[in-house]
């Protein structure tokens, strides 16, 4: 992710083993969960304000503003500044080496 440059980290995908453990409808409702996580409960969103409040969830506790912005940007599909469910799904998708790569086969 374009956001993390600088920032040391130790990616490990579990997301193909997440599938092939849950089964995909299983799979589905995680992404579902990480996203609901994430999000803005006002607003079924997940918005700058949303991952501001969730850094540490994610780890990401020394992620600059700008970095935010930049994830948000990633995951935005269509323009509106925020990332809904079905983004926040692609994103994940995308993201994963693992995942992309059991795609093309």
């Amino acid at each position: 992710m374009t956001a993390l440059i600088g920032h040391a980290v130790d990616f490990q995908d579990y997301l193909p083993s997440m599938k092939q453990t849950l089964g995909p409808e299983g799979f589905l409702v995680e992404l579902c969960n990480g996203f609901r996580l994430l999000m803005d409960a006002d607003k079924g969103l997940i918005t700058f304000e949303s991952l501001k409040r969730n850094i540490l969830v994610l780890g990401l506790q020394d992620i600059r503003d700008d970095e935010l912005v930049s994830m948000l940007i990633e995951g935005d599909l269509d323009g509106d500044g925020a990332i809904n469910q079905m983004e926040f799904c692609i994103l994940m998708l995308r993201l994963s080496p693992g995942l992309m790569d059991e795609s093309k086969q």
